[in-house]
Order: C-alpha cells, then structure tokens, then sequence
C-alpha cells in the first residue's frame, strides 16, 4: 500500500467548493489502486490574510514543505483587491512557488470532443488541439526587484523588472523537450525577442537546448503572432514553452478552446523528490475565485477534478488512477451533464456538488 500526505488549501471565493469535490474524487479513487492518502488542510491566501494579517502564514507553508503534493483551491476576491495594499492574497502563490522551487507550470488543453460546441471558437478548429503549456512560474516580471510605485516632480509612476538566468530558462526548456519527447515531437518557444533582452536569452538558450534533442522540432514564435495563431490553428502546436508572464496570459487565452476556464486543470513541478519517489508538486485549476458565484453550487469542479489526476500522475507516480479520474470525467460529459459555463442544447444543467458526485460514482461503478 503507498502512503502519500497531501497538503489542501482550499483558498477563497468558489476554492473550497471545487476542492472538496477533488478531494472526494481522490478518496473515491485512490483505494482501489492500493494508495492511502492523509490530508492536511491550511489556509492561505485572503482568508488567511484575515486570521493571521498573512496571505502565506508559516504554519500553512511547513505544512506544504511537508507534504508529498500539495492541492490548491484559488485565492483573492474583492475584499482584498486594494492596490494600495502592501498585503495581497495573491502573495500567497508566489511565495508557495518560491518557496517550494515550484519553476514549471504544465497547463493541458484538450478540448473534449462533447463540449467543442460550447467553444466560442469554431468546432472543426478545435477537433485536433492537444496543447500542453509549460510556462516557467518562478521568475521574471512577477518576481524582478524592483517592483515599485514611486513618486517624483513629475508625478507618480511604477516600475517592474524582468530578469531572468541562464539556468532558469535552461531548466524549464530543458522540461519541455523532454516532455515533447514523449508526445509529438513539436516545441514551439514563445518569446518578444525583437524588443526584448530577456527574450533574445530564452530564444538562444532554447536553440542551445534544442541541439540536445535532434528528434525534437522546434520554432519560435512571437507572443502576438501566438495570441492569433492559438484562434486560428490551435491543432498545429504540441509543447509550447515560455517565460511567466507570457505563458499566464496566453494559457488564459487557451482556455477557450476548451470550452470554459473551469475545464483546465495545473500542475506546477520542482525538482524536489518526494516520499513517494516522484516530484513533489502544486495542483490547481487555472481559474481564479469567482467570489460573485461562491457558496452558490455554480461553479465547474472539473478544472480541479483533473489537476487531482495529475497530481496522481506527477507526484504519486499513479498513471492508471489518474487515467481512471481523466475517463470517469469525460464519461460525465459524454452522458450530458453540464455545469452552467457550459451550458449546451440538449444537456442537463448541474451544480458543482452534483458534477463531482457523478465523477465518483464513475469511478465506483
């Protein structure tokens, strides 16, 4: 029997309604593939800004640094949402990925064959997408000093600052062709390499990698170029690796053609090995914390059903568990249940509580 701990931080807004549900999911699961899971919850983000004045406080992240996987929620709301504000919920992330060496994030898109109509993008586009996003997650603009409002004779302005090593990029891109290698075969780097220097350094050291993987093809595309491209042809891209800021904006963008943001899950991974022989990892749904539809039973529990199946993949090792999560959901779908992003003709609308009560009773049939 493997033992795993796992770490929950159900977070704020729609958080704790789509967690508890993966976490159902997993209990539901794990038995019948000899794993026992304990779970600890913490709290982070708002909610722990209001018990402890820390978005982040040090009992939440021992409790994360203990653990063998760590399962997210979302974090932030209106409450908190002063820009002003020395104190964020968002910090709460950062310093989870900081902490924890978190440096790659993987976002899948796959549009589930059942759902293209709910698309905003044209079904035939979509039959073909099979994109996997690896987006560095623990530099650039989010975490380059300074970053600061300042004020002068001139008025008030604010400055960011991109930075980024050598071995940060290295490592990341270094992932993603090794990934690429078990898929398609297709990288595509996606930089501003004709404005930027942090850029032009991705862009090298991407080509320097790339020599290392003869089997593997690789391109470049610009960031504008690939807001379009992902409308246009998302079938032609496989692995597409780049900087943060960039791969936060564009897997956003992506989102559409699966549908809805609720369907995408994450999995952000270190190179920290875990008890279980596997990297130890972050799991969450891309979405944020929808605070207008929290405690209402609207939202989609899905995105974060199927960051629950990479976290068995990624962190457990358990590829035939999380191969059951990822078929119990599109069995769910096929069968015409629908939360309300999804709506469609001819489907049954949903509630988040009942949406992850099918996906169980799929996988104990």
């Amino acid at each position: 029997m493997q033992e795993a701990g796992i770490a929950v931080f159900p977070g704020d807004g729609i958080g704790p309604e789509v967690t508890a549900e993966a976490r159902a999911v997993l209990d539901a699961c794990t038995p019948r593939f000899g794993v026992r899971l304990s779970f600890a919850e913490g709290q982070i983000g708002g909610g722990a800004i209001d018990a402890t004045g820390d978005p982040l406080p040090a009992a939440s992240l021992s409790l994360a640094r203990q653990a063998d996987a760590v399962l997210l929620g979302a974090v932030g709301g209106p409450k908190w949402d002063d820009p002003q504000s020395q104190v964020r919920p968002e910090q709460a992330l950062l310093g989870l990925r900081r902490e924890l060496g978190l440096f790659a994030n993987l976002r899948p898109i796959r549009p589930h064959h059942r759902v293209l109509e709910a698309a905003p993008i044209k079904a035939e586009l979509l039959r073909s997408v099979d994109i996997l996003f690896v987006r560095e997650l623990t530099g650039g603009v989010y975490f380059g000093k300074p970053s600061e409002r300042r004020s002068d004779a001139a008025g008030r302005a604010a400055v960011d600052t991109i930075v980024y090593s050598e071995s940060e990029v290295e490592r990341v891109v270094r992932l993603a062709f090794s990934i690429a290698r078990e898929r398609r075969r297709r990288v595509t780097q996606v930089d501003k390499a004709n404005i930027l220097a942090t850029s032009r350094l991705w862009r090298e050291i991407t080509h320097e990698v790339a020599r290392e993987f003869s089997d593997v093809a690789c391109e470049d595309v610009l960031v504008d170029a690939m807001a379009m491209h992902l409308l246009r042809r998302p079938g032609d891209f496989d692995v597409v690796v780049t900087e943060n800021m960039f791969g936060d904006i564009l897997t956003d963008e992506a989102s559409v053609l699966a549908g809805s943001l609720g369907m995408l899950p994450s999995a952000s991974l270190g190179d920290t090995v875990n008890r279980c022989g596997h990297r130890a990892g972050l799991y969450e749904p891309i979405h944020g914390s929808a605070p207008d539809i929290a405690g209402r039973d609207l939202a989609n529990p899905l995105g974060s059903i199927l960051s629950a199946a990479l976290l068995l993949r990624h962190s457990l090792g358990q590829e035939k568990a999380a191969q059951a999560v990822e078929r119990a959901v599109a069995t769910v779908l096929d069968s015409g249940l629908r939360t309300a992003d999804l709506k469609q003709e001819g489907c049954r609308e949903v509630g988040c509580a009942e949406m992850g009560a099918a996906v169980r009773a799929q996988l104990t049939n």
